[in-house]
């Protein structure tokens, strides 16, 4: 899931691109050996169908890009990181249709 622009700021440095959050980024790959902490599949091994690599990124355990303490931060692939957000994201979607259908 891409990060939200509102978002940045709540990230080091001010960006998901800024050098501080990079250099989280690569001390966490680095602590996981360059594999997802979920399934083991290393940083840009190709799926055994497309062929197409899965990449690692880094989770937030409690969901908060504030918090980066190294306790809070997961490198996992793409399809275990949207797997443990997944029931965060429908939770806020419900939300966000619920506050959707009182203003109407």
């Amino acid at each position: 899931m891409p990060i939200k622009r509102e978002n940045y700021h709540l990230y080091p440095g001010g960006s998901p691109h800024s050098k501080e959050w990079k250099a989280i980024v690569a001390r966490i790959k680095a602590r996981a050996g360059h594999c997802c902490e979920g399934c083991g599949v290393a940083n840009y091994a190709p799926l055994p169908i497309t062929g197409k690599p899965r990449v690692l990124t880094i989770a937030h355990l409690d969901h908060n890009p504030a918090n980066n303490d190294d306790d809070n931060l997961r490198a996992w692939c793409q399809k275990c990181h949207n797997g443990y957000d997944g029931p965060h994201r429908r939770a806020n979607a419900a939300r966000t249709r619920a506050a959707r259908n009182a203003r109407s």
